[in-house]
């Protein structure tokens, strides 16, 4: 029994012994970690946040009739590009029937008191040709005679105007024609011939007959989201993109930033507004979509390497990189860190351009599959 446990004690220690032994052998045959090196590089860093919107005119001028009724003609079309006193359309007034009558019995009543004055008047001339009446007499009667004609000339002149829209000698003023009140182009003629139009005035907008707009002067109205606005503020620079025009950036300069945000989608966003700067006289559709680049922080030039290459000491959080020295041996460098877009982050201290660094995050290489 004792010789059977001394040979099974003696079977495991071999096994054992044998067992250290291939571990060692099989430890001493693994290739070494080769850590590969990264270098440092010279770039632009640039750390922006990013606003969408559109592309619209600096001013728009909406061109409203101040006189209600059916367009009659229409003389631009979109695209156009007009002065201001530029014919844009006519309108056919359509009379109101009750304006109209009370205009009628106004040209009847004044009518009447011209008929009632020409005689008084005419009786008052008799009288002071005979030198009956004194001077004084005749005159008022010849004034009560001469405003008797002119209050008939203007009810007849109302009566026109509710009944046409126009008179004889308003000439331009006559509100039939619409015209252009600004310089540009067209962007929109929402109305055509046939289409019934109400007049501008204090209780009402009135009906647009065309927008007109300087597409010379466009600018930028953008959104950001809360969380971005307070990175901002006015005068930074923006590097704006337009969907439709491909590979051309537009420089622009924050003008205008909201006070208040409004709620959009469960989100507080805020506006803005930049002006464009087209040195070049590129085309640009009002009302294109657009991205703008706000610039936070840029540094021209400058040594940079991965944000993936930092360490941070445990203790002091502090940022560090280790380069090599000679094959396959590093040292530690601390580092005075500046711009960041992310993915590169500006060195102002702790490395040279010829340093090269420690990708100490590599990871293990996977091993191939068998076939």
């Amino acid at each position: 029994m004792k010789k059977g446990a001394t040979i099974t004690i003696l079977i495991l220690i071999t096994v054992l012994f044998f067992g250290s032994l291939y571990y060692l052998y099989a430890k001493n045959q693994e290739s070494p970690v080769v850590f590969e090196t990264d270098k440092v590089e010279v770039k632009t860093i640039i750390k922006n946040t990013i606003a969408t919107g559109n592309i619209v005119p600096d001013e728009e001028v909406l061109i409203k009739p101040n006189i209600s009724g059916i367009i009659e003609a229409v003389y631009i079309k979109a695209g156009e590009s007009i002065k201001a006193g530029d014919l844009i359309a006519k309108i056919k007034v359509v009379a109101n029937v009750s304006n109209l009558s009370n205009s009628q019995n106004q040209v009847q009543t004044t009518k009447i008191a011209l008929d009632n004055q020409e005689k008084v008047y005419q009786r008052q001339k008799t009288l002071f040709d005979k030198g009956v009446i004194s001077a004084n007499d005749f005159d008022a009667a010849q004034l009560a005679y001469k405003q008797a004609k002119q209050a008939y000339a203007s009810s007849k002149q109302g009566f026109d105007i509710v009944k046409t829209g126009t008179t004889s000698g308003l000439g331009n003023y006559a509100n039939t024609l619409i015209r252009s009140t600004v310089n540009g182009m067209v962007l929109d003629v929402p109305v055509k011939v046939g289409n019934q139009v109400i007049e501008s005035n204090n209780f009402n907008e009135g009906t647009t007959i065309a927008s007109v707009a300087d597409v010379g002067r466009m600018i930028f109205v953008g959104k950001i989201d809360e969380s971005e606005v307070g990175k901002i503020k006015e005068k930074l620079p923006i590097e704006i993109t337009i969907g439709a025009i491909e590979n051309k950036k537009f420089d622009s300069v924050l003008e205008y930033i909201a006070p208040k945000g409004k709620t959009e989608n469960g989100a507080i966003q805020f506006e803005i507004k930049a002006s464009l700067s087209n040195s070049d006289n590129t085309f640009i559709r009002a009302g294109l979509s657009a991205n703008a680049s706000i610039i936070l922080e840029k540094a021209d030039k400058v040594l940079a390497v991965k944000e993936s290459l930092l360490q941070f000491d445990k203790k002091t959080q502090k940022p560090y990189v280790e380069i090599e020295t000679a094959s396959q041996k590093f040292v530690r460098k601390d580092l005075v860190l500046g711009v960041s877009d992310g993915i590169y982050v500006e060195i102002k201290s702790g490395l040279k351009a010829s340093d090269k660094i420690k990708v100490w995050n590599q990871g293990l290489k996977k091993e191939e599959p068998k076939s």
